[in-house]
């Protein structure tokens, strides 16, 4: 395990420039630390923003478990840019008597930041109802003063299950389940996407949204009960959405969303599906609306991704890029749109069941710095938010 250099005075974490690490680690991150110290509860989902005044703003979820139970709220921390260090954690949200999970930060092009994320009905995740606070007060110390709170309802109309069976009938035929009182997963699926309360429902985050040239937000989603993802589309910055037609594969959920030179959006996609687990890949020429069916990629992958497209216009992904476990968390550089990953760093490598890492955030500051946070958690140590600062020059 790679030393964590750190100290704690009165609730801060100090991060430390790190020496080279091991050419078997193959990372040499300009700073990493944990936001807060390794505790017992359950961590995990964050995100990071940073903000105009240049602090940096984390936010993750935290209690006893997940969607079942309901001490879970969300949690935030502030990296000022006048402080050597996190702050100590503050609350960001609590649905009273309901776990809160999966929060995503974002800011809207007015520079409003936007905190989203799901309440979990009845302990089920297809039960999960999309959440939001805004504010416009946010550069104070602790937690910003939210000046809004709604939901983000949902209605696909017909045409999500037109084009659920539609798309199905372009994947490879899918031959499980034939026996003959067994429905195969196809149908089961494009049944339930008729069912227009099961469609409006338990549509959930997990990584932040893609801001386009001309204003519209894509709002990543996915559905545990449909197993498959969709896009909320924003229009007017954030103040009302729309659904896209599905993102429709088998497992392929979680999407994080680039945009291509030529326009197109294309989503990277956890694999929830059959094996082998591969990222699951889809392709938009429409601005996010309709989504090619999703395919398989070479890349290995268990349990998260994400992506963005830096400054130099090379693509950086991150993932769980093993068969087997969330030991193993990578990050790959592309130069030709993820065609091909030339370049690879390990960010964190444990033996399978000593270590957890998964769930990472992407984002690229005005210096040109990558900021890394993901879910950190190392046997019998306890769980906590990592934060990984790289150079993405370095990486050539």
């Amino acid at each position: 395990m790679k030393k964590i250099f750190v100290l704690f005075s009165a609730g801060i974490f100090i991060c430390h420039t790190m020496l080279p690490q091991p050419a078997t680690a193959k990372l040499s991150p300009v700073s990493e630390c944990l936001i807060f110290p390794m505790q017992p509860q359950h961590t995990h989902g964050s995100s990071v923003v940073s903000l105009p005044n240049g602090d940096v703003l984390a936010a993750w979820f935290q209690g006893s478990g997940e969607r079942t139970a309901d001490d879970v709220k969300i949690m935030g921390a502030r990296l000022s840019k006048e402080a050597a260090g996190w702050s100590a954690p503050f609350e960001m949200a609590d649905t009273y008597g309901l776990p809160d999970c999966n929060p995503v930060l974002f800011l809207n092009k007015n520079n409003k930041l936007f905190l989203i994320w799901i309440a979990v009905q009845a302990h089920r995740w297809e039960c999960s109802i999309l959440k939001y606070r805004t504010s416009i007060n946010y550069n104070e110390s602790g937690a910003p003063s939210w000046n809004w709170q709604d939901n983000i309802l949902l209605a696909p109309n017909d045409s999500f299950a037109t084009e659920t069976a539609i798309q199905f009938n372009r994947l490879i035929k899918n031959t499980s389940g034939s026996a003959a009182y067994a429905s195969k997963y196809d149908e089961m699926i494009i049944e339930a996407s008729k069912d227009f309360a099961k469609r409006s429902i338990g549509w959930m985050t997990r990584i932040k949204p893609l801001r386009l040239a001309g204003g519209r937000i894509l709002l990543p989603l996915y559905s545990d009960g449909f197993n498959m993802s969709i896009i909320a589309i924003s229009d007017d910055d954030g103040d009302t959405w729309h659904a896209s037609l599905p993102i429709v594969g088998r497992g392929n959920v979680q999407p994080a969303l680039v945009q291509k030179k030529n326009g197109n959006i294309v989503a990277f996609m956890r694999d929830n599906g059959d094996e082998p687990s591969r990222v699951q890949v889809s392709e938009s020429s429409d601005k996010g609306y309709t989504w090619s069916a999703a395919q398989k990629t070479n890349i290995p992958n268990t349990a998260s991704v994400e992506l963005i497209v830096l400054n130099d216009g090379r693509w950086a992904f991150v993932g769980d890029d093993e068969d087997d476990g969330r030991y193993r968390l990578s990050l790959y550089i592309s130069d030709d749109e993820g065609k091909t990953w030339k370049w690879k760093k390990i960010l964190e490598n444990e033996q399978k069941g000593k270590g957890s890492f998964s769930y990472p955030c992407l984002i690229q500051t005005n210096n040109g710095l990558l900021h890394i946070c993901y879910s950190y958690s190392l046997e019998k140590a306890g769980e906590s938010v990592k934060y990984v600062v790289i150079d993405p020059k370095s990486i050539h």
